[in-house]
């Protein structure tokens, strides 16, 4: 059976493909940049790799690992990534060029060369793990989201040029997930998820597949909400974000 390659699986949404791939049938190729995701694999039967996938080697290097180990990759899912809330010129400029590597270097790298050789094959999947921010212009959002925007607009080229070779795309942009990211209350997550704001990772990934294996260009997770607040967000003029920023309220 080929490998599914999940990056950023050490736990969270990335640990949660790793599990629902398995259960199709994949051999797994377990990737992150925490030494726990070799005991995760362990308990999957899979292969783990600890590597660092914010530097720009990282692409190439894992690519030729898979050679080097006669994994032939039909699945990649770029889920490698860290969640950001910051006002830009007050981040290090360490940090500003790693979250541009993990977001928009790596995951591009890797589409470029696995992406290849499922195009010869005429058989892949990949799956870009965006987000709902990709959407939303705003202050605080400006390295985070912007990241994530060139990721959702990228996967949509790719999507449309590797259709014709039998190789699927898609962009998964989740809203906000069960994973313990946000600093928030456990009865205002559970709130959340009666109310369908919040999902649990089960049910992203679940849903995230499904569209990967019917070919779809892009989906939301949660849908109807979140898609109603990107409307929103959009319709609000610079001007009027100007007045929260002075008001101090985001």
């Amino acid at each position: 059976m080929p490998y599914a390659l999940v990056t950023g699986a050490s736990s969270g949404m990335g640990l949660e493909f790793a599990r629902q791939l398995a259960q199709r049938g994949y051999n797994l190729l377990m990737v992150s940049n925490e030494e726990a995701v070799l005991d995760r694999a362990k308990e999957l039967s899979a292969t783990g790799l600890v590597m660092d996938l914010s530097l720009q080697s990282s692409a190439r290097e894992l690519y030729e690992y898979t050679h080097t180990h006669d994994m032939e990759v039909e699945v990649l899912v770029n889920n490698a990534g860290v969640y950001h809330d910051k006002d830009i010129l007050d981040d290090s400029e360490a940090f500003t060029g790693l979250i541009m590597n993990l977001h928009m270097y790596t995951p591009a790298m890797l589409c470029y060369l696995f992406g290849q050789d499922m195009r010869e094959r005429r058989k892949g999947y990949i799956l870009n793990v965006c987000s709902v921010t990709s959407k939303m212009a705003a202050q605080r959002l400006g390295t985070y989201g912007g990241t994530k925007a060139f990721l959702s607009h990228f996967t949509r080229a790719l999507h449309i040029e590797l259709r014709k070779y039998g190789v699927h795309v898609t962009d998964v942009s989740p809203g906000a997930v069960d994973t313990g990211l946000y600093s928030i209350p456990p009865f205002m997550t559970k709130i959340g998820k009666c109310l369908g704001i919040i999902v649990s990772p089960q049910t992203l990934v679940r849903r995230a597949l499904r569209a990967l294996f019917w070919g779809r260009a892009k989906t939301t997770v949660p849908t109807v909400f979140w898609r109603i607040l990107c409307f929103i967000i959009l319709l609000i003029p610079t001007c009027l974000l100007r007045q929260i920023r002075r008001l101090g309220w985001f």
